[in-house]
C-alpha cells in the first residue's frame, strides 16, 4: 500500500511541477515575441494550470475509466468552487467584477446545467451517455467563451510587456518540453496508481477520482488562487476559480469524450446538483450583505458544505 501512495503523491508532484515548468517557459517565449501579459494569463497561465485535469482525463479516456474521468471533472469544479474561493475568501472577503456577477458565473452555471441534461439524456433515446456529438457540442460552447474573452480584450488596453531581460530560448524550450514530460508521466502515474490505491481498499474509482485525483489535479488552481488573495488581487483569485470550471467542462471534458465516448453513471447526479447549487448560491451571495462581494462568512459557509460533502461521500462507500 505503501509503494502506490508515494508512486501517487510524485505523480501529483510532476503534474504541479509540469505545469509549472509549462507556464514559465512558454510565458518566456511570448514575452520574447511582444506577447502582452493579460494575453498570456488569460491562455497560457489559463490552460497551464488545467493542464494536470487535461492529462489525466485523455489518459483515463484512452483507458476507459470513465469513473475517474467524471469524478476529476466534477469532483475538480467542486474543490475548486467550494474549497478553494472557500479558503479564498476566509483570507480576504472577495470583491467581484461586474462582468463576473453577471456573465462568467452565469456561464459556470450553464456548463454544469448543460453536463446534467447531456448525461441524463433529456433530449435522447439512447441510454445516459456523452457521445462525441456532445463531445462537439461542449466544444462549440467553449468557441463561444473564448470569443467571449475575446471581446473582453478589446475592451480592456493591453498591459505592456515586461522589459525585464529575457532568458534564453534554450532555457524557455527546455521548460517547454520538461513541463510537458512531467505532465505526461504524473498524469500516468495518478492514474495507474489511483486504481490500485482504490482497488486494494475496495473504495470505487468514483470516489478516488472524486477526491484524491479532484484535489490533486486542482493544486494548481489552489496555489494561484490563495497567493492572489493573499495579495489582494481578487479579480484573478475569483477569475482562477470560475474560469477553470468553465474550462473543465466546456474543453476538457469535451475532449475526453470526443476521444472516447463514455456511459454517464447516474450516482454523480447527486456531485453535479451541488455543483449546480453551490454556483447559484455564490450568485446569490453577490446581493446579500456588501453587493459583488463574497464576504468571510459567506466563504465560511462554501467551505463547511464542502467538508460535510466529502465526509458524506466517504462515509457512504
Amino acid at each position: 500500500m505503501l509503494s502506490p501512495s508515494l508512486f501517487l503523491a510524485l505523480g501529483i508532484v510532476l503534474l504541479i511541477g509540469g505545469a509549472n515548468w509549462l507556464v514559465s517557459g512558454a510565458s518566456s517565449l511570448a514575452n520574447r515575441y511582444n506577447v502582452s501579459n493579460l494575453t498570456i494569463g488569460l491562455t497560457i497561465v489559463a490552460f497551464g494550470t488545467s493542464s494536470p485535469e487535461l492529462i489525466v482525463n485523455v489518459i483515463a479516456s484512452l483507458q476507459g475509466h470513465q469513473d475517474i474521468l467524471l469524478g476529476n471533472i466534477i469532483g475538480s469544479n467542486n474543490f475548486n468552487l467550494f474549497f478553494i474561493l472557500g479558503l479564498a475568501g476566509l483570507i480576504t472577503p472577495l470583491a467581484v467584477h461586474s462582468n463576473t456577477v453577471w456573465r462568467e458565473i452565469p456561464i459556470s452555471l450553464f456548463a454544469a446545467i448543460l453536463l446534467f441534461i447531456l448525461g441524463n439524456g433529456f433530449f435522447s433515446d439512447a441510454p445516459t451517455s456523452l457521445s462525441r456529438l456532445d463531445g462537439v457540442l461542449l466544444l462549440f460552447c467553449f468557441a463561444g467563451f473564448m470569443y467571449y474573452v475575446f471581446l473582453e480584450l478589446k475592451t480592456v488596453s493591453e498591459e505592456k510587456t515586461s522589459t525585464n531581460k529575457h532568458s534564453p530560448i534554450w532555457k524557455s524550450s527546455a521548460k517547454v518540453i520538461s513541463g510537458l514530460a512531467g505532465l505526461i508521466i504524473g498524469g500516468n502515474l495518478v492514474m495507474q496508481n489511483a486504481i490500485t490505491i482504490a482497488s486494494e481498499l475496495g473504495v470505487s474509482e468514483k470516489v478516488i477520482g472524486l477526491t484524491i485525483v479532484a484535489a490533486g489535479t486542482s493544486l494548481p488552481e489552489l496555489a494561484t488562487t490563495v497567493i492572489a488573495a493573499i495579495k489582494k488581487n481578487i479579480d484573478l483569485a475569483v477569475g482562477n476559480v470560475i474560469g477553470s470550471n468553465i474550462f473543465n467542462i466546456f474543453f476538457i471534458l469535451a475532449t475526453s469524450v470526443t476521444i472516447h465516448p463514455i456511459a454517464f453513471d447516474p450516482s454523480f447526479n447527486m456531485d453535479l446538483i451541488l455543483l449546480m447549487v453551490g454556483t447559484l448560491l455564490l450568485f446569490i451571495a453577490m446581493f446579500t450583505g456588501v453587493k459583488k462581494k463574497l464576504e468571510r462568512w459567506e466563504a465560511f459557509i462554501l467551505l463547511m458544505l464542502f467538508i460535510a460533502y466529502t465526509f458524506y461521500m466517504i462515509t457512504q462507500t
